[in-house]
């Protein structure tokens, strides 16, 4: 490889680097986290007490440690034992689910949050959520599928047509249907600033692509 290549190749690598930082900062924008510091210090077991819970690593299902594990794991572990047992609970269902959400533990949340929709069906924050966790595990198809019923279910839901533009711009290049439903959402949403980082962000990839 000779010195302009090797440039060349440096530059595109250093190009996907930026690039793939600024679809993080996209990505990040989708929904706020599912608990915040402070409602993670306590979880509500139900038919036990409050205690505190650290933010768990592994499987929110997981068995704990030897030696007692992380702190707080025991009130993960009796909320997944309660819900094993009131299966039909939505919300300690939902509860164990938004867990395994946070942890990334994409597949069990998918479970858990279809679950919830049998039994309290055309929830559209959980219809998105479920979306998300969907596209984690590349099921673009599920993924689309979920925020358009969110949408359908509540026209005004804006989080399920950011998600949607998010799937079909970056994750399949479909720029012209991405750029057609964000021109809604920016009728839906003309103050938001988190619509115009994501605006300004298709033009971006679909100029370069």
């Amino acid at each position: 490889m000779n010195r302009d290549n090797f440039l060349f190749a440096t530059i595109g690598i250093l190009v996907g680097f930026i690039s793939g930082y600024l679809m993080h900062e996209v990505m990040a924008t989708r929904q706020p986290p599912r608990l915040t510091p402070e409602m993670r210090a306590q979880i509500v077991v139900p038919g036990g007490e409050q205690g505190p819970v650290a933010a768990p690593e592994g499987d929110a299902g997981a068995a704990p440690a030897a030696g007692g594990g992380a702190p707080g794991m025991q009130a993960i572990q009796e909320l997944r034992a309660y819900v094993e047992k009131n299966p039909n609970d939505t919300k300690a269902v939902l509860q164990l689910a938004n867990l395994n959400y946070d942890i990334r533990n994409w597949k069990r949340a998918q479970e858990l949050y279809q679950h919830y929709l049998e039994l309290k069906p055309n929830d559209p924050d959980v219809m998105t959520d479920l979306g998300i966790a969907y596209r984690e595990t590349r099921d673009f198809d599920k993924s689309l599928q979920q925020f358009q019923q969110a949408q359908k279910a509540e026209p005004g839901h804006w989080q399920a047509y950011y998600n949607e533009i998010v799937v079909l711009a970056f994750d399949l290049k479909k720029f012209d249907q991405a750029t057609q439903i964000l021109a809604k959402l920016q009728q839906m949403q003309p103050g938001n600033p988190d619509v115009a980082k994501l605006a300004a962000e298709v033009a971006r990839q679909r100029n370069a692509a």
